[in-house]
């Protein structure tokens, strides 16, 4: 068996190879990188729309009469006062307060709870909240029953209202509905991992396809184009989201990835509470910061970044910025050194090259 074929893959598989994509192995899964090139897909979300193929995200179902009290237990974030057809951002973490993953948790009934989580995630995550299930609630692995599909841009709307009776204007952001696209059952969900607006359609892979291809024609007036995994990741960047696996992983908490907004210490016992307790008393010693380069090149992941002229951090992610037509990324700095405005220095083949931290988000979409 080829390392290819050993891969896992979506129900689009098919049409991203006949659309030319270049394909690569992300996560274990044979995804579309690009399809015409990253900056031409990119500029089609920020100016119009774009499509992804997000199928390789995972998805965790929570029923029960203690749904809510272990969907409580397991995540950072408030459950206790999600109204149903009401998403949230949240993190799954273990005892010592690293992340096992973050994720969105959607309340569709007062009993069940949908949880989308990272696709090399997910085998860990489900087996992560299995274990801590000592309430009346049963965890499903639902990934196999859902492709999900991205519709993101100024015009996702246009372009998803056309093969949907549901009236998209009311369904606020981060809020969902379960009704039909194209036809089939499906859920469509206000949210996105772009910084634009948008929805995820969620559906059976059975009926993927088709809504692939009948968004495509409804998007086609506006130049919708085909997005891949490049795209989505110079998106994200732009609009300052964490990347599990480089902002955010086992190591990291929170508090040091500047997500203290997704932490609700007030809501009662949760897994990782007490280590974010102490963390919060003692201070954390590094964060998150972004940061712009001022010399020629790019931070790349990785790199080594001085402050003063020593090590003091590490860039987490950095790549040109084709909205902003700059070099941007973040990085860890000691706490006293991640506020905007610092002078640093990135380790770029062997030679330290200037930049400075900035605010982020980098980029905010004008609403």
């Amino acid at each position: 068996m080829s390392a290819a074929s050993a891969l896992k893959i979506t129900p689009l598989n098919s049409i991203h190879r006949a659309l030319g994509a270049k394909m690569v192995d992300f996560g274990g899964w044979d995804m579309p990188v690009q399809y015409t090139g990253i900056i031409d897909e990119h500029h089609a979300v920020r100016r119009a729309v774009g499509l992804f193929d997000v199928s390789h995200m995972g998805e965790i179902e929570i029923h029960g009469l203690e749904a809510a009290q272990l969907t409580d237990f397991v995540t950072t974030n408030a459950v206790h006062n999600l109204k149903t057809g009401q998403a949230r951002y949240s993190g799954l973490l273990y005892p010592h307060g690293g992340f096992v993953d973050d994720i969105l948790v959607h309340k569709v009934a007062e009993d069940h709870y949908f949880l989308c989580v990272n696709a090399s995630n997910q085998e860990k995550d489900f087996e992560h909240i299995r274990s801590l299930n000592r309430f009346d609630a049963r965890v499903d692995f639902a990934g196999p029953r859902y492709a999900q599909l991205a519709v993101q841009g100024p015009k996702a709307r246009d372009t998803v209202q056309k093969l949907t009776p549901v009236a998209l204007a009311a369904i606020r952001y981060y809020w969902f509905t379960d009704g039909e696209v194209c036809g089939v059952p499906a859920r469509i969900a206000h949210t996105g991992y772009t910084g634009e607006d948008g929805f995820e359609i969620y559906t059976a892979p059975a009926h993927a396809a088709r809504i692939w291809n009948e968004v495509l024609q409804a998007g086609a007036e506006f130049g919708i184009k085909p997005c891949g995994l490049g795209a989505r990741n110079t998106l994200r960047l732009e609009a300052g989201m964490a990347l599990y696996g480089h902002e955010i992983d086992a190591s990291t908490s929170p508090l040091e990835a500047g997500l203290e907004w997704i932490v609700k210490l007030d809501k009662g016992e949760f897994m990782g509470r007490e280590a974010l307790l102490r963390q919060k008393e003692n201070g954390v010693k590094r964060k998150l910061a972004g940061f712009e380069m001022r010399g020629r090149g790019i931070g790349r992941d990785g790199y080594e970044v001085l402050v003063n002229g020593s090590p003091a951090g590490w860039v987490t992610s950095g790549s040109p910025s084709p909205t902003l037509n700059r070099n941007i990324g973040f990085c860890y700095l000691p706490a006293d050194q991640a506020q905007p405005g610092k002078a640093i220095q990135i380790m770029i083949r062997n030679q330290p090259v200037d930049a400075v931290t900035v605010e982020t988000p980098f980029y905010k979409r004008a609403k």
